[in-house]
C-alpha cells in the first residue's frame, strides 16, 4: 500500500469508445434488444416506461426530468455497470482491464466472474445456430463437449466460454437465441484477455485465425472444415486486442497469425493495429483473409442460400 491508496482493478475505455458508444442511435439499439417504442411526436416512447422518450443518440425521463446519451439510458434500463453498458453498446467489444489506487482503506469488490446457470439441454441454441446462422451441427457439437458452448437456463441465450490455461472459465458471452433480437453483452466479471477460443491439441500446429466474434470464427470453421482441428482460434468480442496477445503468450508454438476481422471500416482499421502491434512483438508472420461480405457469418449464409437454390434447381 502506498500513501492509502488501495490497487484494485477497473475497465478502461478509450474516449473513441465511450463516444461511439454515446453516438449509437437509440431507436435502432432498443428494437434490436426488443423493446416496443411507440410514436410520440418527433420522439419515441418505450412502452415498457412510457416516462422515457428517445430521440438520435439522446433520452429523456419527463417523469424525473433528467436525460442524457446512450450509455446512461442503457445503464438505467437493463441495471448495468459503466463497462458492461458500453460494451453492449458496442456490440460486445470491450474496454482494456487495468489496475486502479483507490483512495478507501478498503479495496473496491470486483464481483466475481461465474458462469450462468446451464439449462439441461441446447435445443435452442442448436436450433437458432444451425437454422438461422447456418453453423455446422458437428462444429456446435464439438465446441459444446469442449464445454465452449452451452445454453443458459433462464433466457435460452447461446453461451460462449472463455477458459483459461488451466482450464478454469474466465469469460463468457451471452447471445439471445430470440427471433429478431441482437442483445449480447458480456457476463459480470469475465475477463477480457481470456475471451472464447479453441486452441488445437496437435502439438505441431503454429496457426492461429482471429475474429471479431463467437459466431463469425463458428462460422469460418463451417465454411472451412477441412482438418479444422489443426488450427486454433479466437474471437476478441470486439476489436480489443487483449485475448490475441494472451493466447500467444500462453501457447508459444502459435507462430502464424491471420487476421479474420470485418470487412467494414472499423474492422480493417482494428486488424491493421493489431498487425502493427505484433510487429512490434517480432511476430513476422501475419496474413490477412477477408470476408466477401461484412462478415463471415454472412459469407456462410449466402452459401447456404446459393445451396438451398442449386438444390431446387435440381430437384426440377
Amino acid at each position: 500500500m502506498m500513501g492509502g491508496f488501495i490497487v484494485s482493478g477497473y475497465i478502461y475505455f478509450t474516449d473513441e469508445q465511450k463516444e461511439r458508444a454515446n453516438s449509437v442511435d437509440l431507436v435502432d439499439f432498443l428494437q434490436r434488444q426488443g423493446e416496443n417504442l411507440l410514436p410520440s411526436g418527433r420522439d419515441k416512447r418505450l412502452a415498457s416506461d412510457h416516462s422515457i422518450t428517445v430521440r438520435g443518440n439522446s433520452w429523456y425521463a419527463h417523469s424525473a426530468k433528467e436525460g442524457s446519451y446512450a450509455i446512461d439510458l442503457v445503464k438505467r434500463l437493463y441495471n448495468l455497470s459503466f463497462p458492461e453498458a458500453v460494451s453492449l453498446l458496442l456490440g460486445g467489444e470491450q474496454g482494456v482491464e487495468y489496475r486502479q489506487h483507490s483512495k478507501s482503506g478498503e479495496p473496491e469488490q470486483r464481483k466475481p466472474f461465474t458462469l450462468p446457470p446451464a439449462h439441461t439441454d441446447m435445443r435452442r441454441v442448436f436450433a437458432y445456430l444451425i437454422k438461422q446462422r447456418c453453423i455446422s451441427r458437428e462444429v456446435l457439437s464439438e465446441f459444446a463437449r469442449e464445454k465452449l458452448l452451452f445454453e443458459d437456463a433462464e433466457y435460452h441465450n447461446a453461451v460462449f466460454v472463455g477458459h483459461d490455461e488451466n482450464g478454469i472459465a474466465r469469460h463468457a458471452h451471452k447471445k439471445s437465441t430470440a427471433t429478431g433480437s441482437c442483445f449480447r453483452i458480456n457476463v459480470e466479471g469475465s475477463h477480457p484477455a481470456y475471451s472464447f477460443h479453441y486452441i488445437s491439441k496437435n502439438p505441431n500446429s503454429h496457426n492461429l485465425f482471429v475474429f471479431e466474434a463467437p459466431i463469425d470464427l463458428l462460422s469460418y470453421i463451417s465454411l472451412h472444415p477441412q482438418n479444422w482441428k489443426n488450427a486454433s482460434y479466437g474471437a476478441l468480442n470486439g476489436v480489443s486486442q487483449q485475448p490475441v496477445l494472451k493466447m500467444l503468450e500462453l501457447y508459444p508454438q502459435l507462430q502464424r497469425v491471420t487476421l479474420c476481422l470485418d470487412n467494414d471500416k472499423s474492422g480493417r482499421k482494428a486488424a491493421s493495429r493489431i498487425h502493427k502491434t505484433l510487429q512490434q512483438q517480432d511476430y513476422k508472420d501475419v496474413v490477412y483473409d477477408v470476408s466477401a461480405h461484412k462478415d463471415w457469418n454472412e459469407d456462410l449464409k449466402a452459401s447456404c442460400s446459393q445451396e438451398q437454390s442449386e438444390s431446387i434447381m435440381t430437384m426440377t
